[in-house]
């Protein structure tokens, strides 16, 4: 079930729990922008330098600015809670690893994928990762509670 539109998001909305199914997949692609860090270093109020001064990040492991890990984690947040499982999705828990730096101009994909679902409690382990070209940046685990067509 995965997307194979070069640039192409899939559709926003809801996917019940009844009908999610191991290994169904979304994702999206964003290219991260000078001014996404900004925006996130102003709400995060995390204005380490390595994300926003050039001459410091220069003189880093990095050798030149980065994006924030949690500006990257938060593309995956987006399709859990635009995509799969979609709007009325209640994040319970995320594991990351982040593995490689997002730089100003790098296009993100972000993507999710069903590992496991428990129908009764409509608890579903998502596995998530994101990648800039070939190269994994992030991995993780999410779980959430998956929206019903049931009422509780």
């Amino acid at each position: 079930m995965l997307d194979t539109g070069a640039n192409d998001n899939f559709p926003r909305g809801t996917i019940c729990v009844e009908d999610l199914e191991i290994g169904m997949s979304r994702h999206l692609r964003k290219e991260i922008t000078n001014r996404d860090i900004e925006m996130f270093a102003e709400v995060s109020t995390d204005r380490n330098p390595v994300h926003l001064d050039d001459a410091y990040a220069q003189d880093t492991i990095f050798e030149g600015r980065i994006a924030h890990g949690m500006l990257t984690a938060g593309l995956i947040s987006a399709v859990i809670g635009e995509q799969l499982p979609g709007h009325g999705t209640i994040y319970m828990g995320q594991s990351l690893k982040f593995l490689a730096p997002v730089r100003p101009g790098d296009v993100v994909t972000a993507e999710v994928t069903v590992l496991s679902i428990d129908y009764a409690k409509r608890r579903v382990t998502l596995d998530c990762r994101a990648r800039v070209g070939d190269t994994t940046v992030l991995k993780g685990e999410a779980t959430v509670l998956a929206p019903s067509r049931k009422f509780d």
